[in-house]
């Protein structure tokens, strides 16, 4: 097992996006928990596909 960084976001209509910072990933969900389910699975299936290139990203935060 591996972690994996993810952002959610809130749509408007209540359904989440969620984006994976490595490997680029994306899915949606009609609930938070389901967006978390669909975004596991979408990962799963682009590490089946072999050849996974290195993480190059990093997740921080900005003081503004």
């Amino acid at each position: 097992m591996a972690d994996f960084s993810v952002i959610y976001e809130k749509a408007g209509d209540g359904s989440w996006s969620v984006r994976a910072v490595d490997p680029p990933v994306f899915s949606v969900g009609d609930s938070r928990e389901e967006a978390a389910e669909s975004i596991r699975e979408a990962i799963v299936l682009y590490l089946e596909g072999g050849d996974v290139p290195a993480s190059v990203s990093e997740v921080g935060t900005v003081t503004v």
